[in-house]
């Protein structure tokens, strides 16, 4: 059998691949509105059911067990204030978790933006060492907030 010539026997194969089709707007923005359904859902459930009030939502463990604070709390109690429009008090319950409220709500407004322009998620990817300096952050506001210096920051 003869090695076979590309040029004689396909007549495309020089062509390049069709270009990628634009998926319809609809499509493009059904994650980003489907996770903002779900976090609405989730801030209108804690404003309706007053964290503040013991009963409604399970004790934290380590509270429970040890009488230290994790990180997360105080966080219902801040996500509460927030929907309620009291910032200070959401600080105050937790200044981490509003913070992460607000780096969330970037990170929508970004992606949002992105799916209606049809251009995909792109840029820097968290490397380890971004997850190590969060972890880092995590245990240094653990630590401060359970210490006596620390008391502003305890829920």
């Amino acid at each position: 059998m003869p090695p076979h010539n590309r040029h004689v026997s396909d007549p495309v194969a020089h062509l390049a691949p069709p270009a990628p089709r634009r998926r319809a707007l609809p499509r493009r923005l059904a994650a980003p509105l489907g996770a903002l359904t779900a976090a609405l859902a989730a801030f209108a459930y804690v404003g309706a059911v007053d964290p503040h009030q013991p009963g409604h939502y399970p004790v934290c463990p380590l509270l429970h067990l040890t009488g230290l604070y994790c990180p997360a709390c105080g966080g219902l109690r801040s996500a509460h204030d927030v929907v309620h429009g009291d910032l200070l008090a959401a600080l105050g319950a937790n200044v981490l978790a509003v913070a992460g409220y607000a780096a969330c709500a970037v990170f929508w407004a970004v992606w949002l933006g992105r799916a209606v322009r049809g251009r995909p998620m792109a840029g820097p990817r968290p490397r380890p060492v971004h997850w190590w300096a969060l972890a880092g952050l995590l245990l240094v506001f653990t630590v401060v907030r359970n210490l006596p210096a620390g008391r502003a920051l305890a829920p």
